[in-house]
C-alpha cells in the first residue's frame, strides 16, 4: 500500500482539503488528487467525497481512518526504534486535559513547547466533563484519578493531594471550623456528584457527605470552584494545583490543614493500550514531565 498515499489521506481528513494537505507533503494538486484516487482504486472505496464547493469524509473513510492512523504510527515507531528518528516529528496531536489544570499550568508553556517542535499541532479538548480516549481518538489526556481502566496505559506526572479551603473573608464573617464536625454549619461548595468523600488526619477517617452539609453552589468546573470560593461564597475541596497561587498570595486559607482527602489522587497522562506511543506524543510526554512545575504537591505550613 502507498504509505504517501496513507499520509495524504490522515491529513487531508484533519484539514477537509486535499490540496493543503498535499501541500504539507510537499506535493502539487494534481499530484495529490492523483495519489489519493489511487489509493481509494486500491481499496476499492471512496474515502472523501469531493464537490467544488467542500471535501468530507465518505462513511467508508470515517471508519478506515483510525486504521490508517494506526499504520502510520506503527510504521513511525519502528522506524525510531531503528535510529531512523532524525527528523522533526510532524502532524497533530489530540490532547485532552481537565481546563481548570491546563490553564493553570499547560497553556502557559504552549510558546515554548512550539519553538521546540514547530511542525507539531496540539488539538486541545480542554474540560472538566472527563473525554473517551478511545471513542474520541485521543492520543494523550490527563486524568487525576487511580489509573484502574484496563484499557489505558500511562505515565505518572505528580501526586494530587486535596485539601479544604476559604477565604480569610468568609472566615471573618462565619468563623473557622475547629473540627471536621464543624464543617456541618458552614456554607459548602461543592462538585456536582456531591459524592461523599474520605478525610484522613493520619489516624483518624472522617466522612464529607456534601448531602448532609449546606450546599449553596454545586460545581463541574475548578476554575469556578476557586473564584467563588476566593469571593467567599463558602468552604471548599481543593486540588492543591488549583488554589497553591493563592494560598501563596493570602486570598484563600486552608481549612483544617491536619486533614486531607483520602482518595489517593495521582496525575496521569494515559493513552490507549492499543495505541503505538508515536514521536510526537512521546516528546510531549518528556516535555510536560520536564517543564511543569509540581511545587503544588506539598501545600504551605499551616500559620
Amino acid at each position: 500500500m502507498d504509505i504517501d498515499g496513507l499520509r495524504l489521506f490522515v491529513l487531508a481528513a484533519e484539514l477537509l482539503n486535499i490540496t493543503a494537505a498535499g501541500r504539507s507533503l510537499g506535493m502539487g494538486p494534481a499530484v495529490a488528487s492523483a495519489r489519493l484516487a489511487k489509493l481509494e482504486q486500491q481499496l476499492g472505496v471512496e474515502l472523501l467525497h469531493r464537490t467544488t464547493r467542500k471535501v468530507s469524509l465518505s462513511h467508508e473513510g470515517e471508519a478506515f481512518l483510525p486504521y490508517a492512523t494506526e499504520i502510520l504510527a506503527q510504521l513511525e515507531a519502528g522506524c525510531a526504534v531503528l535510529g531512523h528518528d532524525a527528523t522533526e516529528p510532524v502532524g497533530t496531536l489530540r490532547f485532552a486535559a481537565p481546563s481548570s489544570f491546563a490553564q493553570r499550568h499547560i497553556v502557559p508553556l504552549l510558546p515554548m513547547f512550539h519553538d521546540m517542535h514547530p511542525g507539531i499541532t496540539l488539538d486541545l479538548r480542554l474540560s472538566d466533563t472527563r473525554f473517551d480516549l478511545i471513542e474520541g481518538s485521543f492520543d494523550l489526556a490527563l486524568r487525576s484519578a487511580p489509573l484502574t481502566d484496563s484499557s489505558l496505559k500511562g505515565r505518572k506526572l505528580a501526586e494530587d493531594p486535596r485539601i479544604l479551603c476559604a477565604s480569610p473573608d468568609y472566615l471573618v464573617h462565619h468563623g473557622t471550623p475547629s473540627g471536621p464536625d464543624d464543617l456541618a454549619r458552614h456554607r459548602f461548595l461543592s462538585w456536582g456528584d456531591l459524592s461523599a468523600r474520605d478525610m484522613t488526619n493520619g489516624q483518624t477517617t472522617w466522612r464529607l457527605d456534601p448531602k448532609a452539609m449546606s450546599c449553596r453552589a454545586i460545581f463541574d468546573d475548578g476554575a469556578s470552584m476557586r473564584i467563588a470560593t476566593v469571593a467567599g461564597a463558602g468552604i471548599s475541596i481543593n486540588s492543591v494545583w488549583s488554589v497553591a497561587r493563592e494560598l501563596r498570595d493570602g486570598s484563600l486559607v486552608q481549612i483544617l490543614p491536619e486533614w486531607r482527602l483520602n482518595d489517593r489522587s495521582v496525575l496521569w497522562l494515559v493513552y490507549p493500550r492499543s495505541n503505538v506511543l508515536t514521536p510526537k506524543t512521546r516528546l510531549f510526554i518528556y516535555f510536560l514531565i520536564a517543564h511543569l512545575d509540581t511545587g503544588w504537591t506539598d501545600p504551605p505550613a499551616a500559620g
